[in-house]
């Protein structure tokens, strides 16, 4: 909780510095990298927080082709590697956290490219199963019904058999840098969405590593992700955060955006402000609330007030626990919103957005 608070610090600021400087210039590259080493530490210490306490996925339909495309590019960025893929325009669905998932590809593609000192061809395959007594790909540990089934296969060295069964053990690694974590934290996520992985290897011809996701009788929507930077909004917002950093940051953050901002570090400052501002008729367009205060009223039990006072409420939740089982159902609790800190100022905007429309 508290290194996700200095990570908001870090990768707010950031945001906020790009937004006021020309894409064209050295400073601007420079907070790109840096940009981009925070949301390293980001990923790492979800990584951390799935493997310690499996986090529990924020599910919803997804289209899973543009998302895999879109993360093993990232991953291979600057690398001598390339992506092949073979992925089916009738590829099922699944209901899953995007994120989640896109770490998991993330990972097993860098850990296919670390496979090739080298450099090489990694082949991303996509197909539909219906598992059964009688299917042959009824050897993995799940029960009958439909999965999609993603294989990552590289052309790198292979994997000893002694290792196999030990691939998926936390802070096992064959590699000199690297914390261990890619492929355990891969099983957890997996493992959280009702599937499971395998692994096939041959020294010397490469890897093969299968997940498998229960797919989805669900509508699923195309997965666009191009949100714009910053998407503008007005009306007057109440910030309950018990860091002061945090709140300066979001008062800095939204006062961007085009927001008036007001902040307050506790649950019941929140309520008082809020009941204060319905009486004077100077109602806030929403809130966002921190989801854990130590000492102190936290996000979920203040919403339950606020209720009681507005049972309109416009209410984001905000944690710097991403594991928290409250997060991947936040609707249940009468949130519109959810950010997971730390947050980009493109992702405070989205949601914002989103729940004022």
């Amino acid at each position: 909780h508290d290194f996700n608070n200095l990570l908001t610090g870090i990768l707010g600021n950031i945001s906020l510095s790009k937004v006021s400087l020309n894409p064209q210039t050295e400073p601007y590259g420079y907070l790109t990298e840096a940009e981009k080493a925070s949301l390293r530490a980001k990923s790492l210490t979800q990584q951390l927080l799935t493997f310690a306490q499996g986090g529990a996925p924020v599910k919803n339909p997804l289209s899973l082709a543009p998302m895999i495309t879109e993360s093993a590019t990232f991953a291979l960025r600057g690398t001598k590697s390339r992506c092949e893929f073979d992925l089916p325009a009738n590829l099922w669905g699944v209901e899953a956290d995007r994120e989640q998932l896109s770490h998991v590809i993330h990972n097993l593609v860098l850990n296919a490219h670390q496979a090739m000192p080298k450099g090489g061809t990694i082949t991303i395959r996509g197909k539909n199963v219906s598992l059964s007594a009688h299917d042959v790909d009824h050897k993995v540990p799940l029960p009958n019904g439909r999965y999609v089934k993603i294989t990552v296969e590289d052309q790198g060295i292979g994997i000893p058999s002694d290792y196999l069964t030990q691939i998926f053990d936390p802070y096992f690694t064959t590699k000199q840098s690297g914390s261990g974590l890619g492929l355990s934290t891969a099983y957890s996520v997996t493992k959280n969405h009702g599937g499971t992985m395998t692994v096939s290897s041959n020294l010397g011809q490469g890897t093969s590593l299968s997940l498998f996701l229960p797919a989805t009788t669900s509508q699923v929507s195309p997965d666009v992700q191009t949100v714009p930077d910053s998407v503008t909004g007005e009306g007057k917002i109440l910030v309950m955060d018990d860091d002061d950093s945090v709140r300066l940051l979001l008062e800095e953050m939204l006062g961007h955006l085009g927001y008036q901002v007001e902040s307050v570090p506790d649950g019941g400052d929140a309520i008082s402000r809020y009941q204060q501002a319905k009486a004077e008729h100077q109602e806030y367009s929403a809130v966002i609330l921190d989801l854990t205060v130590p000492g102190g009223l936290g996000g979920k039990d203040t919403l339950e007030k606020l209720r009681q006072i507005d049972p309109e409420v416009r209410a984001i939740v905000a944690s710097g626990y991403s594991n928290d089982p409250l997060l991947s159902r936040y609707t249940a609790f009468g949130f519109l919103g959810m950010v997971a800190k730390p947050f980009q100022l493109s992702e405070l905007s989205e949601v914002l957005h989103r729940i004022m429309i």
